[in-house]
């Protein structure tokens, strides 16, 4: 299958990518059909050569069957050249790796704490009937206890 990628390119810190026709069995930086395009990051957003797009040849191989990949296709979103890719859902994104195994427990504790309060709105109720009866006991011993004396 054909996709429109991006290929990388440039120095260690600094990249430079190369927007290509490619194979989709062949490396990420290996053998291409055509070079269609380039994406420097680095750039501000606002810079005419961030992106560089020969727009009829991306819109020919897309009509040989070619599928651009998500990136490219926000890239090509951004151009106008085809409609933007629906944002994805990942809440987990913007917690860093290290706290996300944490953060999992407490989504699912959260799940059951209405499950809890309900136990603890119970949990009174009967530690207040429970506490009760051993007072209600304690009368009943103790008159029981008075009355042996008494007889005595």
């Amino acid at each position: 299958m054909l996709r429109i990628r991006l290929s990388m390119g440039g120095v260690r810190k600094r990249p430079v990518y190369k927007i290509v026709i490619a194979d989709g069995r062949y490396p990420r930086d290996g053998k291409f059909i055509e070079k269609v395009g380039s994406y420097n990051p680095l750039l501000p957003k606002d810079k005419k050569e961030r992106i560089k797009v020969e727009f009829e040849r991306i819109k020919y191989w897309i009509s040989k069957g070619a599928q651009p990949t998500l990136r490219v296709s926000r890239i090509l979103g951004e151009m106008q050249l085809m409609p933007m890719p629906k944002p994805g859902n990942n809440p987990l994104k913007a917690i860093p790796k290290k706290d996300r195994k944490k953060e999992e427990p407490k989504a699912e504790a959260k799940k059951e704490e209405p499950k809890k309060a309900e136990a603890k709105k119970e949990e009174p109720k009967k530690a207040e009937a429970k506490k009760e009866e051993p007072k209600a006991e304690a009368k009943k011993e103790e008159p029981k206890k008075e009355e042996p004396k008494a007889e005595d």
